[in-house]
């Protein structure tokens, strides 16, 4: 594997890590505040950036011993809509930065396996920061959200409100790939 993207490989795996870790502090922060619902997305989120770590620590299995590792990570917790604004600031950096830069440099280095990482790592963000805009809204409201079923694809991250799809529209697994929070 190219240098830069098996760099940019350990730098997402390393910023999921992180997002995953932050999502769980502020779901706790947001179950104490009276916000169950957004506690709950916080954690389904929290699963999918688990699901985008591993993803991109697969493709690094050729690799032997301990590596630096930069991430761009959200820092200084506090409320429930303090949380949330962290939330929303990392994935559209995700999405307007990170993942369309890595997606650009797998691609010129022929680096398919991590490109498709990358893609559908990136796809999924874009439904989180939806999903994250609606709650704030609620919450700087006063109010949880709706509560809704929410699902995780377990294959790719994408998440949704209310009902699974039959087929994730971003990496086509069956329903029965989906996990309920």
């Amino acid at each position: 594997m190219k240098l830069t993207t098996q760099e940019n490989l350990m730098s997402a795996f390393s910023g999921e890590s992180q997002a995953h870790m932050r999502y769980l502090y502020f779901a706790d922060i947001a179950e104490k505040e009276g916000f169950p619902n957004v506690a709950r997305l916080f954690r389904a989120v929290a699963f999918a950036e688990v699901i985008h770590a591993f993803n991109h620590f697969r493709k690094l299995g050729h690799l032997k011993g301990g590596f630096l590792t930069v991430a761009h990570a959200g820092f200084g917790p506090g409320n429930t809509s303090k949380n949330l604004e962290i939330a929303i600031e990392g994935e559209k950096y995700e999405i307007d930065e990170m993942y369309p830069a890595y997606i650009e440099v797998a691609k010129m280095q022929g680096e398919k396996a991590a490109e498709m990482s990358f893609k559908l790592a990136l796809e999924s963000e874009k439904e989180h920061y939806k999903l994250f805009v609606k709650a704030k809204e609620a919450v700087d409201q006063g109010r949880d959200i709706e509560q809704k079923d929410i699902y995780v694809c377990e294959v790719c991250g994408y998440t949704v409100e209310g009902k699974a799809p039959e087929r994730c529209p971003i990496c086509g697994a069956p329903l029965n790939k989906f996990k309920k929070f």
